[in-house]
C-alpha cells in the first residue's frame, strides 16, 4: 500500500467519528486564596515586612552617626601612622569618641565629662577589654600630653584605632 493512499472509511466509523465532541478542558486554577483565612494570613505577612521594613530603617538611619564616625577614624588612622601628625591625630581620635558619645547619649550625661569619668563612661558602655586601650589612650596620651610616647610602636596607636572602632561600631545606647 502506498503512503498516499488512506483507506476509505467504513460507514460506523464514520458515524462513530461525527458524534465526537471536543475534550472539555477545566477553568484555569486561580492564584488567589480559596478562602479567608489564607487572606487574612497573607494580610499579616505583608504587615509584617512592612514592619520590618520600617525598623531596619530606622536601626539604619539611628546608626548613621556610627558610619560617619568610622569613615572619619579611617582618616584619623593614616595620619596616626605619621610620627608628624600622631599627636594631633590622636587629638582628634579622643575629639571624635566624644562627639559619637555626645550624638548617641543626651548632652547633659556626656558633655561635662573629662578624666577619668570619660574613660568610666567608655568602659561603661563597651564590650569586654575594648576600653582598656582608650584607657591608655586617654590617661597617658591625651590628658598628660605624653612626650614619652613618640617612641611607642605603632602596635599600640594600631591597638588605638582598633579599641576606638571597636566601641563607636559596638557601643551599648539604652533606649
Amino acid at each position: 500500500m502506498e503512503p498516499d493512499k488512506v483507506a476509505p472509511l467504513d460507514p460506523l466509523t464514520k458515524l462513530a467519528l461525527k458524534q465526537l465532541k471536543d475534550i472539555s478542558v477545566p477553568e484555569p486554577v486561580s492564584w488567589m486564596p480559596q478562602t479567608w483565612g489564607w487572606g487574612v494570613v497573607a494580610f499579616l505577612l505583608l504587615c509584617l515586612i512592612v514592619f520590618l521594613s520600617l525598623q531596619a530603617l530606622r536601626r539604619y538611619r539611628a546608626n548613621a552617626y556610627r558610619r560617619q564616625a568610622l569613615a572619619e577614624l579611617r582618616a584619623i588612622e593614616l595620619r596616626i601612622r605619621e610620627p608628624q601628625t600622631r599627636h594631633d591625630a590622636v587629638d582628634e581620635l579622643a575629639e571624635l569618641l566624644k562627639r559619637v558619645a555626645l550624638a548617641a547619649w543626651r548632652r547633659e550625661d556626656v558633655a561635662a565629662l573629662s578624666g577619668a569619668a570619660w574613660v568610666d563612661f567608655l568602659e561603661k558602655h563597651s564590650e569586654a577589654g575594648t576600653a582598656q586601650s582608650l584607657r591608655t589612650l586617654l590617661d597617658a596620651y591625651e590628658y598628660r600630653h605624653d612626650p614619652g610616647s613618640g617612641g611607642m610602636p605603632d602596635t599600640v596607636f594600631d591597638d588605638y584605632i582598633s579599641s576606638a572602632r571597636s566601641w563607636i561600631g559596638r557601643h551599648h545606647v539604652s533606649a
